[in-house]
């Protein structure tokens, strides 16, 4: 990933962050920009959707929200793995990025079963029982009060549901972001945060070389 593109990235986690963002972070001027940066095949190289895909197991019929959803980098892949027969949520507080990202799968061409929708900080807003995975890309470390907020999520979740949660390594593993480290969270401490609410780790997945990759349910 070139300078330019990771300090685009950076700014954009930093001052907006995808869905979640907590209410004192400044908009950025140009959303289009960021979102389009953050689109760019760039980024492949380092976030793998096609083995983060296959790890998640998806089938038709499935349904997935993608919480913090952006640009709609994952959602577009969501909606191509679950098919029409299936349901993606596009979950953000902006927005202008909904609208981005639902313009996107327009273009796709592809019938599709998707819903874009407007959350709040703090209430996600889906459905009840209505999410076979919640998918959580590099915006955890935006939540104000995680723990309550996964609590509150499980109404959400069918039964059997899977939490998968990606996001940067809070030390060096990480390399350079273009922000501050210190607002990112630890793998240990998603952990231990999610399990004291009633989640249980299930799987990791450590093909991703900047972030980690943890798979939750919440137990029975």
């Amino acid at each position: 990933m070139n300078k330019n593109l990771i300090l685009l990235v950076g700014l954009y986690l930093l001052l907006a962050g995808p869905a979640i963002a907590q209410d004192q972070h400044r908009r950025p001027d140009d959303i289009k920009q960021y979102l389009e940066h953050l689109d760019s095949t760039e980024r492949d190289r380092e976030q793998k959707p096609s083995p983060v895909i296959e790890a998640l197991r998806l089938k038709p019929g499935m349904a997935v929200a993608d919480l913090g959803s952006g640009s709609g980098y994952f959602t577009r892949r969501f909606i191509e793995a679950v098919t029409e027969t299936g349901m993606v949520y596009a979950v953000d507080i902006e927005p202008e990025m909904l609208a981005y990202a639902k313009e996107n799968v327009i273009h796709m061409h592809i019938a599709y079963s998707a819903e874009f929708i407007l959350a709040q900080p703090d209430n996600p807003k889906l459905p009840f029982e209505s999410v076979d995975l919640l998918f959580v890309c590099n915006t955890i470390h935006h939540l104000e009060d995680r723990s309550k907020y996964f609590s509150n999520l499980k109404s959400s979740l069918k039964p059997g549901a899977r939490v998968a949660i990606i996001d940067f390594y809070h030390d060096e593993r990480s390399g350079e972001l273009g922000f501050p480290k210190h607002h990112l969270v630890s793998r240990e401490t998603i952990v231990k945060e999610l399990t004291a609410v009633g989640y249980r780790l299930d799987r990791e997945h450590n093909f991703l070389p900047r972030q980690y990759f943890l798979e939750f349910t919440a137990a029975q």
